[in-house]
């Protein structure tokens, strides 16, 4: 019978040794590669190379990206491993206007801040200053508006009733935006046998006529009563008890009436 050929030990020798050597220099290349990496880690991180370069703000509108940036405390000074993302957003959520807020490191050396604002919901109208009303129940400070006036949201003019004020608001944010952008003002107009009486001027030119309580469940109903009116003939749209319209030839009739009747 033919015996199998015997490999012996010293034809074994040199291929262990060959194997141990490519192990032995793979683990110096991997030694040498994480070193090198390690120090370039730590030459980045001390050189003007790892400081913010670039701060980029997106999502906001009423909030300057310098006042957000400022928020944050983030300068070109500021080393970009020294950036916690979750802190810096908790800071920049401390302004009013500021909903939802996230910070995102970007290497080498730059931040994304990306914001969602509240949206404003009306400007309160009181002794020729503005005060912006958000969709959180939040009332700003006086608004600065040099010559031009605030056109993103409804006027509430002659609001003198801090209560009343604040019921309102929260019957306005139950309405969907598209509601909201629709309104141009807001006047409080009080009767003798409605102390929340309200008159709304459209920015389609309708008129609507209601009252502060239940107004919410009413104004709903705007865009499907519209459209059951003829766009060409402006008049008053009134909610307070039921739902009817009166054009304003009418409604200039009925007054003149009146007015001949006084005489």
């Amino acid at each position: 019978m033919d015996k199998g050929k015997v490999v012996t030990l010293e034809d074994r020798v040199p291929k262990i040794k060959q194997l141990r050597k490519q192990k032995a220099n793979r683990r110096l290349i991997i030694y040498l590669s994480l070193f090198f990496i390690l120090l370039a880690l730590i030459i980045y991180s001390q050189s003007p190379l790892s400081k913010v370069a670039v701060i980029e703000v997106t999502g906001n509108n009423h909030v300057s990206k310098e006042e957000i940036i400022n928020l944050a405390e983030i300068t070109k000074e500021t080393s970009i491993w020294r950036v916690n993302e979750e802190k810096k957003s908790e800071l920049i959520l401390e302004h009013k206007e500021i909903a939802e807020a996230t910070v995102q490191r970007k290497f080498p050396n730059s931040v994304e801040i990306n914001v969602k604002e509240n949206n404003r919901v009306a400007y309160i109208y009181e002794s020729n200053n503005y005060y912006p009303v958000m969709d959180n129940g939040k009332m700003l400070s006086v608004l600065e508006i040099g010559n031009h006036l605030p056109d993103d949201a409804p006027l509430m003019m002659n609001w003198r009733n801090g209560e009343m004020v604040e019921y309102f608001i929260g019957e306005l944010i139950k309405l969907p935006q598209s509601i909201i952008n629709s309104i141009s003002e807001i006047h409080h107009t009080p009767t003798e046998i409605d102390a929340n009486h309200i008159t709304l001027f459209m920015n389609d030119g309708f008129e609507v006529s209601a009252t502060i309580r239940g107004f919410s469940e009413k104004m709903i109903a705007y865009p499907s009563v519209v459209e059951q009116l003829d766009p060409s003939v402006k008049g008053v749209i009134n909610l307070e008890v039921g739902t009817f319209f009166k054009p304003y030839e009418s409604v200039e009739e009925e007054e003149d009436g009146t007015d001949e009747n006084d005489g």
